[in-house]
């Protein structure tokens, strides 16, 4: 499988501290085992599914798409819930 990233989310990622990245890293593991964890979102959104876990007690949403044909993993953002579809809206 292969696993793209975006701008945004590379951005974000930077900024993180070591375990930060470490717990992130986890989640984004538990995804490409099983890309049928996250929500599949509605309306603009469409494509998009969404991820939730935890980092250091705070509820953590990592936005991805999956293309079963191709085999392709896009992280399109993370972040808490604070503006994160209004910020997701953007980059898709």
């Amino acid at each position: 499988m292969k696993v793209f990233q975006t701008n945004l989310f590379y951005k974000s990622f930077k900024k993180l501290h070591k375990n930060q990245k470490k717990i992130l890293d986890k989640a984004i593991q538990k995804i490409t085992k099983n890309p049928a964890l996250g929500s599949i979102k509605k309306g603009d959104l469409a494509e998009v599914q969404v991820y939730k876990f935890k980092m250091l007690s705070q509820l953590i949403l990592l936005a991805y798409t999956y293309n079963a044909k191709n085999k392709t993993l896009v992280l399109l953002a993370f972040g808490t819930h604070e503006n994160f579809y209004r910020d997701l809206k953007k980059v898709k």
